[in-house]
């Protein structure tokens, strides 16, 4: 299995799960690259509905069931806001018409029902929103995640049932004998030791660089990806005086955008341009950071959002189909899956929301090209870690776990989003140390950095605060402030001598400049 976004780790999980032996392997950390850098959402996908892609939003309402109820902790139900405007699309009647086939396709089963609202109604329960023009719309109810923790709880469940699951392990070589594949030679980046690895199929699901682990095994495989960046910015939700998460229409060309409230924060998104650079190299640059900040002034016309109102900004690849002649937003999200040399397995295109789906497509396919059968899946059954044995409703859930560890409302939120009902194993034997903040304005604890490294995989210090705690974006300095002191905290969890530590600190810092180059260059 390459790589360790949120498609190779459920295939990892599906995989395991149906008694398989199974390998996930992934260059860098879990979710490093798109997997981590998405709007946040486990959706249907309204929009989707304007493309007449009624059964990928079916699926994606469907699956959007299914994790929430073996993941409550990771995907919550938010309210969501449509405003219509006058003599703008789509109409009043266009965004109603449309959330009666978004519930229909549904099944009526999503998690509420939508409603219609007036322009009055809507100016109330939204006050910081463009009054001028405005006709009336809608209310309805997808939900939000942290993509990258999701992605790490499907990894974690793999290892759980026997799975070998390594990040920061590179795919050098794919082995072949025929038409078929042999195994694939992978790479120590910290180390550099190579090791053979023999399998009967390879799964690829590298995303951006999936193009270029396809031609370790056949070179002469023609391009399949069309990558397009989405960038992202939170600013404090206080500029924009916004409750409620709201699907909003940009004044430059019409697309749709989000701006979801996160915590203290509004994270406003995304933008969909074509991408021909090198996909490491990405991230988000002046010209997207302002376009987002127009976008959202437009629509909160008292905010008059400025570079200076930007708390953080991130930027990720969409691996999507390869379609020529279309718009980026108009390429479908729909995925494809494309088998060569025999046992060499390639999934490209499709969304957060339906990858547990995809990994039992993929597994399937997998397990037909080399003949072999396993049993079915029990991958929408099956708690993710963290699932089991608190209440479903967030609130209850963050009740319980202030009672019972004493942390305050905001601290045990936290707790409950990252940890699940295994606050309790991060918590049970953490000093009193520990239990205090990592940063005086974020609810996030000093255990939960300890834990990354001692139970979650974590490797370098970055993905602590990226990844494992989502601290970058929620600072202005990227959480540059804390490094040192985070470094200093999770050095014996992590095994590294003072040499190893300040080397981690310096990495940090440099990745803290370079994503906010976009700040120096505006």
């Amino acid at each position: 299995m390459v790589g360790g976004g949120i498609v190779g780790a459920g295939v990892a999980r599906d995989a395991s799960l149906r008694g398989l032996k199974v390998a996930l392997v992934e260059r860098g950390d879990f979710a490093q690259g798109t997997s981590s850098r998405s709007s946040k959402m486990v959706h249907g996908g309204l929009r989707y509905l304007e493309q007449r892609s009624f059964g990928l939003v079916s699926e994606a309402c469907a699956e959007r069931r299914v994790l929430q109820r073996i993941a409550p902790h990771l995907v919550r139900p938010r309210s969501f806001v449509v405003p219509a405007y006058r003599g703008e699309k789509p109409s009043r009647l266009a965004v109603e018409a449309g959330m009666w086939v978004y519930d229909a396709v549904a099944l009526f089963r999503n998690t509420r029902m939508h409603r219609p609202l007036s322009a009055r109604a809507i100016a109330n329960m939204e006050p910081g929103l463009r009054r001028e023009g405005l006709a009336g719309g809608g209310l309805f109810f997808d939900c939000i995640t942290d993509d990258a923790r999701l992605t790490l709880a499907n990894a974690l469940d793999a290892a759980a049932h026997g799975a070998a699951v390594a990040n920061y392990v590179e795919v050098t070589a794919v082995s072949t004998k025929g038409d078929s594949v042999t195994g694939a030679t992978v790479r120590d980046t910290f180390t550099g030791e190579d090791t053979e690895v023999a399998a009967r199929a390879v799964v690829n699901a590298a995303g951006p660089w999936s193009d270029t682990v396809s031609r370790l095994a056949e070179a002469s495989t023609k391009a399949r990806v069309r990558l397009t960046k989405g960038v992202h910015i939170t600013v404090p939700r206080a500029r924009l005086n916004h409750v409620r998460a709201l699907v909003l229409r940009t004044p430059q060309d019409r697309r749709v955008f989000f701006a979801v409230p996160w915590g203290p924060l509004s994270l406003i998104g995304t933008t969909d341009t074509d991408f021909e650079g090198n996909p490491d190299d990405v991230r988000a640059e002046p010209k997207d950071v302002r376009y987002l900040l127009e976008a959202a002034s437009h629509c909160f016309p008292d905010a008059a959002l400025t570079k200076d109102d930007v708390v953080g900004a991130y930027a990720g690849l969409r691996p999507l189909a390869r379609e020529e002649g279309l718009a980026p937003s108009s390429v479908s999200r729909e995925h494809s899956i494309f088998v060569g040399p025999r046992g060499f397995v390639t999934v490209v295109g499709g969304k957060l929301t339906t990858y547990r789906r995809m990994a039992r497509e993929i597994v399937d396919e997998a397990l037909l090209s080399v003949r072999l059968s396993a049993r079915r899946t029990s991958t929408a059954k099956r708690a993710l870690p963290g699932g089991r044995g608190l209440p479903a409703q967030p609130s209850a859930a963050a009740g319980a776990i202030a009672r019972r560890w004493k942390v305050d409302a905001e601290e045990a939120d936290a707790l409950y989003f990252l940890h699940g009902s295994d606050v309790g194993d991060v918590l049970g034997d953490a000093p009193a140390l520990h239990r205090a903040r990592l940063h005086p304005e974020l609810p996030y604890l000093r255990a939960s950095a300890v834990w990354a490294f001692a139970h979650e995989r974590a490797e370098r210090l970055e993905d602590t605060l990226v990844r494992r705690i989502p601290v970058s974006v929620r600072l202005r300095d990227g959480g540059a402030s804390i490094a040192a002191d985070v470094s200093k905290l999770v050095a014996a969890a992590a095994g590294w001598d003072i040499a190893a530590r300040d080397a981690e600190f310096e990495s940090y810092m440099k990745r803290v400049d370079r994503e906010g180059a976009w700040r120096r260059e505006m």
